[in-house]
């Protein structure tokens, strides 16, 4: 259901996720946030349900989110 979505997430650099905060951080949440998008895809989680879980990760993960379109369009 979110293979766009995940598509995007992996495209990211490791450029555009360090310009969001420096250190390993913000990787860690990259890596939790991928883990969620796979987990929505994998049991066809609703959007609404799908942007809890983004937010839950924090506020890294949310802005990392925001660099795909179609997840920005979610939150």
């Amino acid at each position: 259901m979110y293979k766009n979505e995940l598509n995007e997430l992996i495209g990211l650099s490791r450029a555009d996720i360090a310009a969001i905060t420096p250190g390993m951080t913000d990787l860690e949440k990259y890596d939790d946030l991928i883990a969620v998008v796979k987990g929505a895809s994998r049991i066809n989680l609703q959007q609404a349900q799908l942007k809890l879980q983004i937010e839950k990760l924090g506020g890294v993960a949310v802005k990392i989110a925001r660099l795909v379109p179609s997840l920005a369009a979610i939150l």
